[in-house]
């Protein structure tokens, strides 16, 4: 594919100055980031919260995060096929509204010491549930709010706070338990998404969805036309092995490492929080990377080193010890580098995906990747609270770690290892035949919810 600046423009919109000159791109970026911190965070406070207030055990922890994680198995296909047709703004600051209001009541109800386990499992289902309505929105929102030109662009700076917030979060959630307290740190992760509510409603720009015909396609017959898009792909096919190779065993991982720090290293909130922060910085520092190194290098060679080396340095991991002056440092520099090639690799990937799907089509593919790479995280999570119960946390740790480096086996067996400096599509990037008069009409809509 050309470069996004040779792309045509279906939009209508004049092309402002900068991206960030533009007030609506603004507040999707606000709203995005504000949205992402509070969904990470609280991959991280909810758990400390079972572990430090309720005592949970291994086992616990891992049905927590299952329950949390199962909505995108269960949800992901079906929303995908359900944003297609509606504004994306709406979508989303329905759903902030929706986590706001369940955080909010978890954290009155952990102040007075009535949120035990089973009301935490059903906050971790309601949140997860409402999050996979938002995370496939807003993959979807950029599309139809700037131009084709303007996509590279909007694109990384959103995945560049998406990839920090997703490895950052935690450690935000880490560091709010441990300063403030469990329900205050609940109460925070309510606040972010109270933000990203307010940001993405000021947003004024009618959105161009396709048209509603009198007898729209069916939901299966949606869902099955994503599926099939993704899977007649060579490059979408090979994104959903190595990203479901990377999330089930990074599941894993995630569920022994709260453990293993506490409980093997002895760490307080504080040096757990400060660590875990540390990728936060390397995230950042690798979504910025993705917008040089690929085009000099080859996107192929690059998310194959990035993947390897960020993913690998989890196994230096288990060989620490509580006792350790180079413990602490040692922590933050492996999060460090797994931030930064987690971030590059996302960025990446993320504009693979862009690159050869069409409008109509990218809530459908973003969903069917989602579902297909996410899909396994309930099982990874179980998984590791099961090994750590089982062998204990070091041994865990280890075994989940060398997981991790099935993701860039993945990637070099596959044709994302060939990528070279520009994208071109694998195929052209069009509508399934059974879909396009469904989708051929589009109408610019008001902001009117």
């Amino acid at each position: 594919m050309p470069s996004a600046s040779s792309a045509a423009s279906d939009s209508g919109r004049p092309v402002p100055p900068s991206l960030w000159r533009d007030g609506d791109f603004r507040r999707l970026w606000v709203g995005q980031t504000a949205s992402q911190l509070g969904e990470h965070a609280g991959l991280v406070v909810v758990p400390l919260f079972a572990v430090l207030t309720l005592d949970a055990g291994a086992g616990q922890l891992g049905v927590l995060r299952a329950v949390g994680q199962a909505p995108i198995l269960m949800l992901s296909l079906f929303v995908g096929a359900w944003v297609d047709g509606w504004r994306t703004r709406t979508v989303m600051v329905s759903t902030d509204a929706g986590r706001t209001l369940v955080l909010g009541a978890a954290a009155v109800a952990g102040f007075f010491g009535r949120l035990d386990l089973p009301a935490l499992l059903v906050v971790a289902f309601a949140v997860g549930a409402l999050s996979v309505f938002f995370d496939v929105a807003y993959q979807a929102s950029l599309v139809r709010l700037v131009r084709r030109d303007q996509l590279v662009r909007g694109n990384s700076a959103l995945e560049a706070s998406r990839s920090a917030a997703q490895i950052a979060g935690p450690a935000l959630g880490g560091a709010l338990v441990s300063l403030l307290s469990a329900p205050v740190a609940v109460a925070a992760g309510a606040l972010f998404f109270a933000l990203s509510f307010l940001s993405i409603r000021r947003i004024r720009q009618a959105e161009t969805v396709p048209a509603r015909s009198e007898r729209p396609p069916r939901v299966w017959r949606r869902i099955h036309e994503g599926l099939r898009f993704v899977a007649g792909d060579i490059s979408l096919r090979a994104v959903c092995l190595a990203s479901a190779a990377f999330q089930f065993s990074f599941a894993a991982v995630l569920t022994v490492y709260l453990l293993f720090l506490p409980r093997e290293l002895h760490l307080s909130g504080t040096a757990i929080g400060l660590t875990l922060a540390a990728a936060g910085p390397g995230a950042l520092v690798g979504s910025m990377l993705a917008a040089r190194l690929p085009g000099r290098f080859g996107y192929g060679p690059v998310v194959l080193v990035a993947a390897a080396i960020g993913d690998g340095v989890f196994l230096c991991v288990p060989a620490l010890n509580g006792s350790s002056g180079v413990t602490v440092p040692v922590l933050l520099v492996a999060n460090f580098v797994f931030g930064a090639g987690g971030g590059l690799v996302n960025v990446a990937l993320m504009a693979v995906r862009q690159t050869v799907t069409p409008d109509g089509m990218q809530g459908r593919a973003a969903a069917t990747i989602t579902f297909v790479g996410m899909g396994l995280t309930p099982l990874g999570s179980l998984l590791g609270g099961f090994l750590a119960g089982e062998l204990g946390t070091r041994t865990s740790l280890l075994a989940t770690a060398a997981g991790m480096m099935l993701s860039p086996v993945v990637m070099a067996l596959s044709p994302l290892a060939r990528l070279g400096r520009t994208l071109a599509p694998t195929r052209k990037a069009s509508l399934p035949t059974g879909s396009q008069a469904h989708e051929s009409g589009n109408r610019a809509t008001g902001d009117v919810d």
